[in-house]
Order: C-alpha cells, then sequence, then structure tokens
C-alpha cells in the first residue's frame, strides 16, 4: 500500500503541472494513466462498476465522481477536483486534490484551503485508541466553523485489497461514537465541502455527484495507516 500511494502521489504531483485553461480532462487523464502503467501499477478506477477513466475530474459544482472527457475544456477561474486510485501487487491507494485553473476568485480559494484543512482535522484523530466518529466530529466542527458545509451524503472508506471496505467513513458526526480505531487499519478520508448547503445530485450520467444548489465544492482525500502514534500518510511523496 505504501508503493501504490507513492504511486497516487506522484500522479496528482504531474496534474498540478497539467492542470491550466484550455486543458481537456480527457488529456489529463491520459497522463495520469501512462504515469499509473509506466510505474508498474494498475488503476484501481478504470472498469470498476465500469467506470470509463482511470481518474475522475469534477469540476466546480461537480463534488465526486467528474467523468473525464475530450469536450471538457478546463477555463480560467475553475476549480478541478482530480481523484485517483492505483492497485499495487493487489494493494490500494486513493486520494484527491482540488485544482485552481489559473487565477481563481477569492471565496473559491479559501474554500479550497477550509477543505484541504478540514481534511487534515480528522487525520489528526485517526490513532488507535480513538473513534471513527472523532475523525468525523473534527472535520464537521472546523468546517461549520468556516461557514461551509460537508456533504453528508457522500463517504469516506476502508481501503485495503479492496478499493471500497469497511468502515464508511463520514465526514460529520459526534465524537466518542462508532468503531474504535486500531493499528494496521487502513482508511481513505476525504471530505467534500460545499460553499453552499450540503446536498447532492446525482447526474443522469450514474457517475457523477453535484452540489443541489449550485454551489463550488471542493474534495481532498488521503490514504492512511492508524499507527499508536500519528497516523501514516501513504498518499504523500
Amino acid at each position: 500500500m505504501r508503493k501504490a500511494g507513492k504511486i497516487v502521489a506522484l500522479v496528482l504531483e504531474k496534474m498540478a503541472e497539467f492542470v491550466r485553461p484550455q486543458v481537456s480532462t480527457s488529456e489529463l487523464d491520459a497522463i495520469a494513466l501512462d504515469i499509473i502503467y509506466s510505474n508498474g501499477s494498475t488503476s484501481a478506477f478504470l472498469g470498476y462498476r465500469d467506470y470509463p477513466a482511470a481518474i475522475c475530474t469534477s469540476v466546480n459544482d461537480q463534488a465526486v465522481h467528474g467523468i473525464p472527457s475530450p469536450a471538457i475544456l478546463l477555463a480560467e477561474g475553475d476549480i478541478v477536483s482530480i481523484d485517483v486510485g492505483v492497485s499495487y501487487g493487489g494493494w490500494m491507494a486513493d486520494a484527491c486534490r482540488t485544482f485552481a485553473v489559473g487565477e481563481i476568485a477569492p471565496e473559491a480559494q479559501r474554500l479550497l484551503e477550509v477543505a484541504e484543512e478540514a481534511l487534515w482535522a480528522g487525520i489528526e484523530q485517526a490513532r488507535s485508541g480513538n473513534r471513527l466518529g472523532d475523525v468525523s466530529a473534527a472535520i464537521q466542527t472546523y468546517v461549520a466553523t468556516q461557514g461551509m458545509s460537508v456533504m453528508r451524503e457522500l463517504t469516506g472508506h476502508g481501503i485495503g485489497q479492496n478499493l471500497h471496505e469497511q468502515p464508511d467513513v463520514l465526514h460529520y458526526g459526534r465524537s466518542h461514537t462508532g468503531p474504535m480505531l486500531h493499528e494496521g487499519l487502513t482508511l481513505a478520508i476525504e471530505p467534500a465541502i460545499s460553499l453552499g448547503g450540503w446536498r447532492s445530485r446525482l447526474d443522469p450520467n450514474g457517475w457523477t455527484v453535484s452540489t443541489a444548489d449550485g454551489s463550488l465544492c471542493a474534495h481532498f482525500e488521503h490514504t492512511l495507516a492508524i499507527t499508536q502514534a500519528a497516523a501514516e500518510i501513504l498518499t504523500l511523496l
């Protein structure tokens, strides 16, 4: 999983070089897939429940599962969340970052900052002896203090030899509740944060989830391993 995580991190670092106006999301997908294959791994997304790409590219009000397309060109001022999963030797890792496309509005920049900080607030609580609700509550509490919303209908997940395993990881909830976290448990924590409300809508394509009110949404994710001390982040270079 550490090796898979490094490859995921490498893909996201490379995405930072190519996210710019007039680049299509299918171009980003092709770049990502080339990196995945050239590092001896396979895509955890491509073909998963018939998903047609190696990454998800969710633009502006899209929260998750935006499907790459040659018809979707990034534009100055957009934000795009790029989610990637990799399988290496039968073990998975999964992460997401939201990128600014050129210069973005101040409220969009603040959204990106809050969404990433919310992820780290949850990760700080992800340690042996805490409960899963401690992670969930930390994320929700931080986001609420910033006047934004956690997309409640979207969850993180356990991860290992399968992309999605138990437990489900809510990004809202109460401290001191839920399953006990124990050393060796591996999780993908991935809050999607909206500038507006928390409700979502599903696109007719059956995959893409957007904010119901059309507000901007940012999504950050890491795969991590629970230890006795601070969590080990597996999807960092």
